[in-house]
């Protein structure tokens, strides 16, 4: 009984793998056809379907992110361009960004608090800890869109930081090649922009400012300012004063990668060493209690034997 149900198993098992290959093998036939006369594959059609999706939703977002962003929206203009620049930090540069962050705040606030409310509903919880748990749920969904955007400015700055040094050796063998510092910018965020993406399109930025004639300090002192590291700024700041006082720019390009491989060689030397001191902590709360366990626990479990197995003493 068992041989025949196995057999039957394998037999739909493979009446199943045929019909696959076989529509797929169709499929693609069928797709074939409709190309040569004209008619679009499904392929198409399916991509065409998600994109009226994604811009159905993109329409949505658009009406309902002014209404939602109105109740966090900063009061003074200092605080929406301090929003603004860490916005761009995160890279987030587009029109609606400040509208849509604003917005996610109430969404996320108004989710988590209703979110809150269902389950301690569900929970049979009192009037007095549901309306607490909501008052809580509320400000931490509020302050969720922001930590995220410290971490995405975080990640971005730490990219930016990370692909310095190489972009500054291309630039100084640009330099030293005979392309101007322009163009030398150019290609180099051009050549960066499947390795350093975050950085390519910051020079790249700078560029096109540079060339809608804006000056390049200022096209320069801009890319600084977006991106808030403070490598950067320095970087900024050295190719400034070497225009201004009519120095070699390879050179100071040269000794500031120098300087920010130093730099980083220094850092993963100090995290390398910060590392024993970390591990103490899992050391003592996990691996020592299990050492303690396994060496002193056959000794205590003999003590214990030996115990019950002494006869007690008599009184004399």
């Amino acid at each position: 009984m068992q041989l025949m149900v196995i057999s039957v198993l394998i037999v739909a098992s493979l009446i199943l793998i045929l019909y696959s290959l076989t529509a797929g093998a169709t499929q693609q036939r069928e797709a074939v056809k409709r190309r040569l006369s004209g008619g679009r594959a499904v392929d198409e059609v399916a991509e065409l379907r998600k994109k009226a999706r994604e811009s159905a939703t993109a329409e949505l977002v658009k009406k309902a992110a002014p209404v939602l962003s109105r109740l966090t929206l900063p009061t003074s203009e200092v605080e929406q361009t301090h929003l603004r620049l860490r916005l761009a930090s995160a890279g987030f540069r587009r029109e609606q960004a400040q509208t849509v962050f604003l917005a996610s705040k109430t969404a996320v606030a108004a989710g988590l608090a209703l979110a809150t409310a269902v389950v301690g509903v569900s929970m049979a919880l009192s009037w007095l800890s549901l309306v607490g748990a909501v008052l809580f749920a509320a400000p931490v969904g509020f302050l969720l869109p922001d930590g995220w955007l410290m971490l995405a400015v975080s990640s971005r700055k730490e990219a930016i930081r990370h692909g310095l040094p190489d972009t500054l050796d291309l630039l100084v063998v640009s330099v030293e090649s005979g392309l101007g510092l322009d163009a030398a910018i150019q290609r180099v965020g051009e050549e960066m922009a499947t390795v350093h993406v975050e950085l390519s399109e910051e020079m790249r930025i700078a560029v096109a400012e540079s060339q809608m004639g804006l000056p390049r300090a200022e096209a320069l002192e801009n890319m600084a300012r977006r991106t808030d590291v403070p490598e950067v700024k320095s970087l900024v700041s050295i190719i400034l004063q070497a225009e201004k006082f009519g120095t070699s720019i390879a050179k100071a390009l040269r000794n500031q990668a120098d300087a920010l491989r130093v730099k980083r060689r220094q850092k993963a030397e100090e995290r390398a060493q910060k590392t024993a001191v970390k591990l103490m902590i899992p050391l003592v709360i996990f691996i020592f209690p299990a050492m303690g366990v396994v060496l002193g626990g056959p000794a205590a479990l003999k003590m214990i034997e030996a115990m019950k197995n002494t006869p007690a003493l008599s009184g004399g």
